[in-house]
């Protein structure tokens, strides 16, 4: 990553803990202000319209969530559910015979 890209991804970083809309020219405020000279003004617009109307805190503490399964589940039906229940056994069991072959020496690079 370049000082470019950090300088505009922190001074970001400011204005939205401030609770500052984060626009070009208030990037490029707070990147003269900690006197880095050498970020050209196209990145502080490439970071103003990616982050433009978002919630930059909400951004960042939904990292990794991964929300979007989770509400997958409590959709299925009962039956379907015990189906998947059935299959899950299933591979428990395939994965225990294929780790007991290893421990009997059939390992890959035996």
């Amino acid at each position: 990553m370049s000082n470019a890209e950090l300088a505009s991804s922190y001074a970001a970083l400011i204005l939205a803990d401030d609770g500052v809309e984060i626009t070009a020219d208030k990037l490029q405020t707070l990147i003269k202000a900690a006197k880095i000279t050498d970020v050209e003004p196209i990145w502080t617009s490439l970071f103003a319209k990616a982050l433009e109307g978002k919630d930059v805190k909400e951004l960042l503490s939904n990292i990794g969530s991964g929300g979007g399964a989770a509400a997958a589940g409590p959709a299925a039906g009962g039956a379907a559910a015990a189906g998947g229940e059935a299959e899950a056994a299933a591979e428990e069991k395939e994965e225990e015979k294929e780790e007991s072959d290893e421990d009997m020496g059939f390992g890959l690079f035996d």
